[in-house]
């Protein structure tokens, strides 16, 4: 069977639009999806790629191209007034997620409240109340993004990334081709199918 690595940050919009199609286009190419949380603000450090919101005239198109992603999709959507967001919190608690077996309704979660509630995900009271909603226990999985080994295990996927050449997100690997943003996803279903 097939498998698509899907890279991510939550802060990212894009990789919001991906993770709402990727079931879907995983379905049609009968393959799997092996979900891979990164920090994208780390990326960006290490490559000297900066985020579209950094730059006036890019935040501009962002948000407009986002919107119209979404609606071409069926995608529910609202641009989060706190973007760009630090992730660093949320990341580490898709790490701890993870380590549990359940990182897809963390990922549920997190998506659907910076994306389409609007959340300010920044705030850990906000976080704390999420998580709860969703089904965790906040105390023990804010605890959990203290752990030392969460932490270690979010750094060496964001360098094994690099590495790998990852520049941005989402990043998606098929085999060992790479494929980049959340409108390269006919490519990744066309790599999954041959």
């Amino acid at each position: 069977m097939a498998e698509v690595e899907f890279l991510f940050d939550y802060g990212s919009p894009a990789s919001y639009l991906a993770y709402a199609r990727m079931p879907g286009i995983a379905a049609r190419a009968g393959a799997t999806i092996r979900y891979q949380p990164i920090l994208l603000g780390g990326v960006f450090k290490a490559t000297g790629n900066h985020s579209p919101a950094d730059i006036p005239a890019k935040r501009v198109w962002l948000d407009r191209d986002m919107k119209l992603f979404a609606e071409r999709y069926g995608v529910p959507f609202v641009q989060n007034p706190f973007f760009p967001i630090n992730t660093l919190l949320l990341m580490r608690g898709a790490v701890a997620a993870d380590l549990q077996g359940r990182l897809v309704p963390y990922s549920d979660a997190m998506f659907r409240a910076i994306w389409v509630e609007a959340r300010n995900m920044q705030d850990p009271q906000i976080v704390g109340g999420l998580l709860a909603e969703a089904g965790f226990d906040p105390h023990a999985m804010l605890a959990a993004t203290e752990d030392p080994a969460v932490k270690a295990r979010l750094r060496e996927a964001t360098d094994t990334a690099v590495r790998r050449g990852v520049f941005g997100a989402p990043t998606f690997f098929v085999g060992g081709e790479l494929f980049w943003g959340q409108d390269r996803l006919d490519f990744v279903e066309a790599a999954l199918k041959h």
